[in-house]
């Protein structure tokens, strides 16, 4: 089923908590007909909880803010350099389970990486993406009367040693990794151009794109 007047909207760099309560406003004022829309975007430096976040897996915030939200999985962090997408999607109109849509993520990530020859994988049991087993996009949805918000994070060239401040996404000594350094470019327009791409694709497909 084709995506009715996807809208993209690039938002540029903002701060975590004004957002989240936008994605909660526009998801409580949809309509049948509202348009579904991604949001691309920066954040400053935040450290975010699922809803069933364990504060073990915080170890060393320190001055970075933590901030409760209500998607799924545990602790990650956010901070600039790093592309956000936002996924305000009807999967209700579209006919999509959350596992659906988490695999059109997870596709169009792969596949965006692919085009810098970055060989990278999904894992059915922990959610994201993954190169020789670093993890380089994190994925956070929540689904609330059939439509999704939150959505995914990408590592392009950032500074990543916050991510050693926590377990990330629960799991301990979790390396993580950037495209920067697989040889990828560091351009976040340029990587957030050919993800938008790559979202469309996946999303508008009866199949997921594959």
């Amino acid at each position: 089923m084709t995506i009715p007047s996807l809208i993209v909207r690039h938002l540029g760099r903002r701060d975590y908590a004004e957002v989240f309560a936008e994605q909660r406003a526009f998801t409580d004022a949809r309509r049948p007909d509202t348009p579904d829309e991604l949001w691309f975007l920066e954040h400053d430096p935040v450290f975010t909880q699922g809803q069933a976040g364990k504060p073990e897996h915080l170890l060393l915030p320190g001055d970075i803010p933590v901030l409760q939200s209500d998607r799924g999985g545990q602790v990650t962090y956010h901070g600039p350099g790093q592309i956000v997408v936002y996924l305000l999607v009807d999967l209700r109109r579209l006919g999509y389970s959350i596992r659906s849509l988490v695999t059109r993520i997870e596709q169009s990530l792969v596949a965006t990486l692919a085009v810098y020859g970055i060989a990278a994988n999904a894992d059915p049991q922990a959610p994201g993406v993954y190169v020789d087993g670093a993890k380089i996009a994190s994925l956070g949805l929540r689904v609330r009367q059939g439509c999704s918000y939150h959505g995914l994070s990408l590592n392009v060239d950032m500074d990543l040693a916050p991510f050693s401040r926590i377990n990330p996404c629960g799991y301990q000594g979790l390396c993580m990794t950037q495209v920067r350094e697989l040889g990828g470019p560091a351009d976040l327009a340029a990587v957030g151009t050919e993800l938008e791409r790559q979202l469309r694709r996946h999303l508008d497909s009866p199949d997921g794109g594959v």
